[in-house]
């Protein structure tokens, strides 16, 4: 699933991040709730992890702003405050679920597991121009070419680069949503996986569905 974390907190969203990220998840954090909500409202997100003491703004402020645009994104509060008060403030307000800090991790993938079950934000099939991905089945096709399967890092790389449509994303950016930011910086892996995807997707003396553009990164062409 692909989620986005609101927390401040450096080592919290560092052990959140790897361990979702370990689960199979693609996670994209904001430090701010003006960060938070802008991002949420700008991309397709299946669930957003908000903390509520953030540095600019309480987490109230970015839950409105969301259910506002998008009712439908399933958020899961995750906070120290502990009171029943403040529980039942944040999901009077429309959050879908509420976790106390601290708390275990397989009760935090279990919810985050739920809430995804539950959601329609990113819906099942991703487009960009004339290339759909089916995130369950793992089969991208191409105008109305043949499916074609693709295994987990090849998928994982390619549902990424399409939940940002039409965005530069550097080989670092690639590297470190992908791969996972202790992996090799100088290795040519990026290029190699988007390489195997273009072989797969592309037809013959046309555009290809991955562009480079040189010096800064790829892009999936919207």
């Amino acid at each position: 699933m692909n989620i986005l974390l609101v927390e401040d907190e450096d080592n919290i969203a560092s052990f959140m991040s790897k361990g979702l990220t370990a689960e199979g998840h693609h996670v994209e954090r904001a430090a701010t709730a003006a960060a938070g909500a802008a991002i949420a409202l700008t991309y397709d997100f299946d669930v957003v992890l908000l903390d509520l003491m953030l540095p600019d703004a309480h987490g109230r402020d970015a839950l409105e702003r969301i259910r506002q645009v998008k009712p439908d994104t399933p958020v899961i509060v995750v906070s120290a405050l502990g009171e029943t008060e403040d529980k039942v403030d944040l999901l009077d307000l429309g959050a879908d679920d509420y976790l106390v800090k601290p708390f275990a991790f397989a009760e935090l993938a279990a919810r985050v597991r739920a809430a995804g079950r539950h959601g329609h934000a990113s819906g099942r099939h991703l487009r960009a121009g004339e290339l759909s991905l089916d995130t369950k089945t793992r089969a991208a096709t191409v105008g109305d070419g043949p499916k074609v399967d693709l295994p987990a890092r090849e998928f994982t790389l390619l549902e990424y680069l399409m939940r940002h449509p039409g965005q530069v994303l550097s080989r670092q950016q690639i590297l470190d949503a992908v791969w996972g930011i202790d992996f090799d910086t100088d290795s040519n892996v990026v290029d190699v996986y988007v390489s195997y995807l273009r072989r797969k997707l592309d037809r013959g003396g046309g555009q290809s569905v991955i562009e480079t553009v040189r010096g800064a990164g790829y892009r999936v062409r919207a």
